[in-house]
């Protein structure tokens, strides 16, 4: 999923670098919204276990092998725009400190995986909310859907990147391998993702965004928000 220097060109490149700070922008102004005494500390958290977990790679395929992306994780646990900060955040120091996707591509991986990824993981997570918030079994199948979409949808804003400014390998190849990995690395996302959320669903429910900020007083088996 990190794109690397050179795989699309640099006008692409440039386009997509102010589509991510836009973006950011008004993620970080929307995000002031929703910090308070229990979100701040949690997305310090939330961002800290993204970047840990990130460091880890799963077998997928023999030669193929993938990550967590964390958008969908992110944004269920602390919201869309701070979920959205918090995995741009993780980018910055991955490009700066391991050089994993470079940096004239941080701009294509913050659009594909802070944005795309964060928000159309957390839009899955908001329609499957009256499931989320029955038991914690819904929210651990809630935030498993999520995350899978999360990641599928994720690789294929890399292949409209590609459709525009890469060149070697043929459209319908990109397509058909970007988007059959990432479904099989989108399962991995998903189990990560539900583990994750359901945990801290079981020890405090009243720190799960998107539970809490439908129903403030929700009741999830076993404990009480």
């Amino acid at each position: 999923m990190h794109m690397s220097d050179g795989i699309v060109n640099a006008p692409t490149s440039i386009v997509f670098g102010v589509v991510a700070v836009l973006g950011l922008a008004v993620c970080v102004a929307r995000a002031r919204r929703d910090l308070d005494d229990r979100t701040a500390p949690m997305a310090g958290l939330v961002a800290a276990f993204v970047f840990a977990v990130q460091m880890l790679n799963f077998p997928v395929l023999p030669g193929v092998s993938g990550h967590l992306l964390g958008g969908a994780l992110c944004a269920i646990l602390v919201g869309p725009y701070v979920g959205a900060v918090c995995v741009s955040i993780v980018l910055l120091l991955q490009a700066l400190l391991f050089a994993d996707g470079g940096l004239s591509a941080l701009g294509t991986n913050i659009t594909n995986m802070a944005l795309i990824g964060t928000f159309v993981g957390y839009g899955v997570a908001v329609a499957m909310r009256r499931i989320a918030v029955r038991s914690r079994g819904g929210l651990i199948a809630t935030a498993f859907v999520a995350a899978w979409v999360n990641t599928v949808v994720a690789s294929l804003g890399f292949v409209l990147e590609y459709a525009i400014g890469g060149q070697g390998l043929a459209l319908g190849t990109v397509f058909g391998l970007m988007s059959g990995f990432h479904a099989l690395i989108g399962i991995g996302e998903g189990i990560i993702t539900a583990l994750t959320v359901g945990a801290v669903a079981s020890v405090r429910p009243d720190l799960v965004y998107l539970t809490r900020s439908a129903a403030p007083t929700l009741t999830i088996k076993g404990a009480n928000a």
